[in-house]
């Protein structure tokens, strides 16, 4: 339907660019990178003609672009962004039912849930002052898989589909640990546990109960 009402046909680029998003949900892209992509595999095409297929695709909500949000900063970040599939049967079905990666699919779930409940869903990210491996100082800027808000409401969301050890715990929450404000911070896994709420007031539950 996408190619017919944009009058694609025979246009091989829309084909490879699904399968190439729905390989790919979860991770930072734009049109530069898309077309590094695209150039890689022999296929030489602009930015301008990606972004226009992009455009197609989320009138037609088939994908929908999740903005990077500095939560220090107070600010958008223009590029890159994050596209999500509003329908996991179609991103499956594009890929052949190949790449069932668990952590990326789950994120993907709870991204169309929210958006369902109504919120506005950024990712996000936090910068703070860390050490290196040689104990110098730098800079790190940490991922928030979502921020959500509704009206007054904020919401800080990761999405961890296991969290084994406290090392992993530790990996998780590094983000959030970063975040000033006090509005409610969610881990969401797939291990099948009861809600509970750990020594830093965080939220920890199983996709099923959220």
């Amino acid at each position: 339907d996408v190619v017919e009402r944009n009058d694609l046909q025979g246009d091989v680029v829309m084909d490879n660019l699904v399968e190439i998003l729905a390989s790919a949900i979860g991770s930072l892209t734009n049109p530069p990178k898309l077309a590094k992509t695209f150039t890689s595999s022999g296929i030489k095409i602009g930015e301008s003609t990606i972004a226009r297929y992009i455009s197609h695709l989320t009138d037609a909500f088939m994908l929908s672009r999740a903005e990077r949000y500095d939560v220090k900063g107070k600010k958008y970040i223009a590029s890159p962004y994050k596209y999500y599939f509003t329908d996991i049967g179609i991103r499956n079905a594009a890929l052949n039912f190949r790449q069932q990666e668990r952590t990326h699919i789950m994120e993907n779930i709870i991204y169309n849930e929210l958006l369902a409940r109504g919120y506005n869903v950024d990712v996000g990210i936090v910068s703070y002052t860390g050490k290196t491996s040689d104990n110098k100082r730098t800079t790190i800027q940490a991922e928030i898989d979502f921020i959500c808000n509704l009206g007054n409401k904020r919401y800080y969301i990761q999405s961890a589909f296991s969290i084994p050890d406290d090392a992993k715990m530790k990996q998780e929450t590094a983000s959030l640990d970063h975040i000033d404000d006090s509005f409610k911070k969610i881990i969401i896994t797939a291990d099948i546990i009861k809600p509970w709420i750990n020594e830093k007031g965080y939220l920890v539950m199983n996709i099923y109960d959220f």
